[in-house]
């Protein structure tokens, strides 16, 4: 048979996911063996019964409340150290800050020597907001915040003052072991996560005047659930999948599940405990894991009270699956989630400017 034959016959799909993003399934199908998660698969059904679930009729809630964060990196900056002698507890030194060069340039003071020890550190701007899809009202945004701070290990580091505002301290303990642009990167990310709960918290509140009862509506926060565990009625919406949890025979369900089908709800472990379960989102048929997402919430919650949210996370979310025309990330980001995502990236202001007030602050 000759090559071209060959490529004939050959099947492919394609993944739809902007490739700037990655991909939806990133070595889902060949890293079993990395995973070091303990998983108790014998909450819903014993591993010999496992199968696709159907969707189930269940109550609606009384709203729904969809909650995401945005962060982005204005800049990275140099903070000088102080001569040894001059630190904290002894005297105070103010840090000077560079905004950080090409490459083929050494930080340099405003004078123009060499700055022979200087600390990187973060300016970065994050955001994080609630959208309500309710009765009432339909969707719209119910509560927004947004900050800037900068993130560093540098221990006389100060809040940056700048005509585009301030950028708040926030010192991270050194580690040695860890590169600094990840530990820096893990600050940041988790002083986001701490805003997505006040706002999450906040937005429960603002529910009194939308005619909700008190305790009927469900928290869908987009990512992990990590840090957030003890937020009642909450879920974890996972789009992408790096590692493959389950037993190779029960990861091989994943994939025959029909769309609006999930699987039988887990406990699964790692440094964190969750319930979990997969549901595959309503898409055009492709790739074998095409439209899979993974759910979580809290593990201390009774086995039934879980499977009542998995049962309820078919029934709902499949509704609001964008469409691959209009979404470069369908079917697994979510209608009221991409509108959530435009408007926290424009309260983070425009860059250009925020760089340039950077700049000025760097050298006054």
């Amino acid at each position: 048979m000759t090559i071209a034959a060959q490529a004939s016959r050959m099947r492919f799909h394609v993944d739809g996911w902007d490739p700037t993003y990655g991909s939806s399934v990133e070595n889902a199908e060949y890293n079993i063996a990395d995973s070091t998660a303990k998983v108790t698969p014998h909450i819903e059904l014993a591993p010999a019964d496992w199968k696709p679930i159907s969707p189930s009729q269940v109550s609606a809630p009384g709203a729904v409340l969809f909650v995401d964060g945005v962060r982005r990196v204005e800049a990275r900056i140099w903070i000088e150290q102080p001569p040894s002698g001059f630190v904290d507890g002894v005297r105070r030194v103010e840090a000077r800050i560079w905004i950080e060069q090409p490459p083929s340039a050494e930080p340099a003071t405003s004078t123009g020597n060499t700055v022979r020890d200087a600390q990187m550190a973060l300016c970065a701007s994050y955001a994080a907001g609630t959208v309500c899809c309710c009765p009432d009202r339909g969707a719209h945004l119910l509560t927004i915040d947004y900050q800037r701070g900068l993130f560093t290990t540098a221990t006389n580091a100060a809040d940056v003052p700048t005509t585009a505002g301030t950028y708040k301290a926030t010192i991270t303990p050194d580690d040695q072991d860890q590169n600094l642009a990840v530990l820096l990167s893990t600050a940041l990310q988790r002083q986001l996560t701490e805003l997505e709960v006040l706002v999450a918290t906040h937005a429960r509140t603002a529910l009194t005047g939308h005619g909700v009862p008190d305790g009927s509506d469900l928290l869908v926060v987009d990512g992990p659930l990590r840090g957030r565990t003890h937020l009642p009625r909450a879920l974890g919406f996972i789009k992408s999948h790096r590692t493959a949890y389950l037993p190779p025979d029960l990861h091989a369900m994943i994939a025959t599940l029909a769309p609006g089908e999930r699987s039988p709800v887990f406990l699964m472990g790692t440094s964190w405990d969750r319930h979990a379960w997969y549901l595959r989102l309503p898409c055009t048929p492709g790739a074998p894991w095409a439209g899979i997402v993974r759910l979580e919430c809290a593990a201390d919650i009774p086995a039934a009270a879980a499977i009542e949210l998995a049962n309820l996370s078919q029934a709902l979310l499949p509704r609001y699956a964008s469409i691959e025309y209009k979404d470069t990330r369908a079917p697994q980001n979510l209608v009221p989630v991409a509108g959530l995502e435009r408007e926290l990236r424009r309260h983070l202001g425009n860059p250009i400017l925020l760089s340039r007030a950077l700049r000025v602050a760097s050298a006054s």
